[in-house]
């Protein structure tokens, strides 16, 4: 079985992790979203809230699994004997900072490989902090995210005013 894991923090989940995840099917079998436990980082979801609704968005893919983690990628990719990391690039900007990742992950762990996917045209200017921010203005983020994380953003938002 051809597994791999996409890891991030995902804060929200938008369109463009779930076109990431999605056709990173038809590369593996198995996909194992990794909702990244971040602690430097101030989030608008808890780690837990964040996986709970990415398993909404995910439920019609059973070869999809949903899990949180905090520590060292490679780390958790070894214990989960999981060879190949899926990262998204939006941009050729986001090359360097990923493929500074990719090598320090290997320095970890020289057996995890990194499949990087570019971006589909409609959600390569998608980004979860622009998102936030529109949301939390009363901007329409609908054609950006999956339709329970729209329900999720409104409910977290309503009544509030910039």
């Amino acid at each position: 079985m051809r597994r791999a894991i996409y890891p991030g923090s995902f804060d929200p989940f938008t369109n463009g992790h779930l076109d990431i995840a999605l056709r990173s099917l038809r590369m593996f079998d198995k996909l194992t979203i990794a909702v990244l436990k971040n602690t430097t980082k101030k989030f608008l979801l808890s780690p837990d809230a964040r996986a709970e609704l990415i398993r909404e968005v995910v439920k019609p893919y059973p070869q999809i699994e949903v899990e949180t983690f905090g520590g060292l990628l490679a780390d958790f990719c070894r214990d989960k004997n999981i060879y190949t990391i899926v990262r998204g690039l939006r941009a050729v900007s986001d090359f360097d900072y990923e493929h500074a990742i990719y090598l320090m992950n290997n320095r970890l762990w020289n057996h995890i490989d990194t499949v990087f996917l570019m971006s589909s045209s409609e959600n390569s200017f998608i980004s979860s902090s622009i998102v936030k921010e529109v949301a939390s203005l009363g901007g329409n983020i609908e054609d950006q995210v999956p339709p329970e994380v729209f329900r999720h953003l409104q409910k977290l938002y309503q009544g509030k005013t910039p």
